[in-house]
């Protein structure tokens, strides 16, 4: 198992190249076949990022995306939504914002809790409405702080106004969308704003949905990019002589994984009692804390009896190898990402279940994961 590379070929090297662009620059080096100063040419730069959409699915299809892809990037570790995000958002990849996977241990409130919703694993509620500020958490500023131009960051208008959109959108005009017509006329309306340059984020999330219930390359999610391509190419149009460079990315792909795939903690009770917490992360990449006491044990079972479907790592050795970014960790990232990480092989998933919801719901479609149908995302750029 090989780290992201960092140094360029990363969503990370593509988002330095967009803020070098408006005069920030970060740690991280640009993207050389997208450099500063060739975006510095353009208006407007407008960053469309569909969750979901990974390179090796792209490169099946026939799309308009394909007449304008230029190459692979590699997202960050975990290759997942609750990690490449705050990665787009922020400019930095884990080992500094601190995002590890959509399940996340936060002593802070002392819950397992899902981040971007900024509540418990189970319970729908937001910590905020019981006090706690999301600021104590995500210690990391979002990018439109930084750049010193109009930026818009266009969201489904249910998270428009979530504890995380609002912190991680300071100096941004924020816009919210209910359909695909709309998420598209949102960009087109941010382009045509009136001033100087702009920066323009646009998020869509729900190939992401379909991926996750129905499976990668299922009829509808098929039906449902189909759709997105089509309204992609009338978009392109509609922003001709608009001086915009428009860059399509995502921040995971996908694999299949049928239900014999699936480790269930439960039928491990063995496993189960090494750990102080439930697993967090994600099915394909879990974060395990274990008993002080039952360390040996813990790593004895998992490989004598998972080894055939997962790989074990300890903390210390995928942090020192720079799996989560470069330079110096956040020192929230040490408490994030448990004691031991189990990356599962091909497409096994590894799940434990807190009620009787959980344990019913299997998602067809999984990503987090270490393959390159997970990891390599693509980059499309259409300069206008």
């Amino acid at each position: 198992m090989k780290p992201p590379n960092y140094n360029d070929g990363n969503i990370v090297n593509l988002m330095s190249s967009i803020s070098e662009s408006f005069g920030y620059k970060t740690p991280y080096n640009n993207l050389k076949i997208l450099t500063p100063k060739r975006l510095k040419q353009s208006k407007n730069i407008v960053l469309i990022v569909i969750d979901g959409l990974g390179y090796n699915y792209l490169r099946r299809t026939k799309s308009f995306f394909n007449d304008y892809l230029i190459c692979p990037l590699s997202s960050v570790f975990l290759p997942t939504t609750a990690c490449a995000i705050p990665t787009f958002l922020t400019g930095f990849p884990p080992q500094q914002h601190a995002c590890t996977g959509w399940f996340m241990n936060l002593k802070e409130v002392g819950a397992v809790c899902k981040i971007l919703r900024f509540s418990a694993r189970i319970g729908g509620e937001a910590f905020s409405n019981f006090g706690i500020d999301i600021k104590n958490i995500l210690d990391y500023e979002g990018l439109t702080t930084k750049l010193k131009v109009n930026s818009f960051l266009i969201y489904p208008s249910e998270i428009k106004y979530s504890d995380f959109s609002v912190f991680i959108s300071k100096g941004a005009t924020k816009i919210g969308y209910d359909n695909m017509n709309g998420f598209f006329n949102s960009i087109k309306k941010a382009v045509k704003t009136k001033g100087g340059r702009k920066y323009i984020y646009a998020y869509w999330n729900e190939l992401d949905s379909y991926n996750h219930l129905f499976g990668v390359g299922s009829r509808k999610s098929e039906k449902h990019f189909s759709q997105i391509n089509k309204k992609f190419g009338r978009f392109i149009k509609d922003l001709k002589g608009t001086n915009t460079t428009v860059i399509v990315t995502a921040d995971h792909g996908f694999v299949n994984t049928p239900e014999n795939r699936k480790i269930r903690l439960e039928d491990h009770p063995k496993l189960k009692e090494c750990l102080v917490l439930p697993l967090c992360g994600e099915a394909r990449t879990a974060y395990c804390y274990v008993r002080p006491d039952k360390t040996r044990d813990f790593e004895n079972y998992v490989k004598n009896k998972l080894g055939k479907y997962c790989n074990l790592y300890k903390r210390k050795e995928l942090i020192e190898k720079n799996y989560f970014g470069l330079f110096k960790p956040n020192p929230k990232l040490f408490d994030r990402i448990g004691d031991y990480v189990i990356v599962c092989k091909e497409n096994y998933i590894i799940k434990d279940s807190l009620n009787e919801m959980e344990l019913q719901k299997h998602h067809v479609g999984h990503h987090g994961g270490i393959s390159s149908d997970e990891m390599l995302v693509p980059l499309i750029v259409v300069e206008l």
